[in-house]
């Protein structure tokens, strides 16, 4: 999962555009991203994924963006898919992404404390 510091540059600062409080941290080789203390987004590999559930999973495989398999192809599948990468190039069309995928967060969080 290792990441190349000239990608992760990048996307933290289209992300830092349109997100508050973003903060990134290195965690298994690999980059995760959060707004605040929402963990919402990680990067592996040079590829952005953003948290999903019902709600926002959709949008991604209508793309035919693949989700996060950080054990390979037949391996267990996370609750993360790839960011299109059209949308990386442009902040304001990534915003609504990184906002659902922030919502998603803030909705897991909130069903642990219950």
């Amino acid at each position: 999962m290792p990441v190349s510091p000239s990608f992760r540059t990048f996307i933290v600062d289209q992300l830092s555009r349109v997100v508050p409080q973003l903060r990134a941290r290195g965690m298994f080789g690999g980059v995760g991203i959060y707004a605040g203390q929402r963990f919402f987004a990680l990067i592996a590999d040079d590829t952005l994924y953003f948290k999903v559930d019902d709600a926002n999973r959709p949008e991604f495989e209508r793309l035919g963006m693949r989700p996060f398999q950080p054990y390979g192809e037949g391996g267990e599948v996370m609750q993360y898919y790839q960011v299109p990468a059209e949308l990386l190039e442009d902040p304001e069309a990534l915003r609504p992404w990184a906002e659902k995928a922030i919502a998603v967060a803030a909705n897991k969080r909130k069903g642990k404390r219950e």
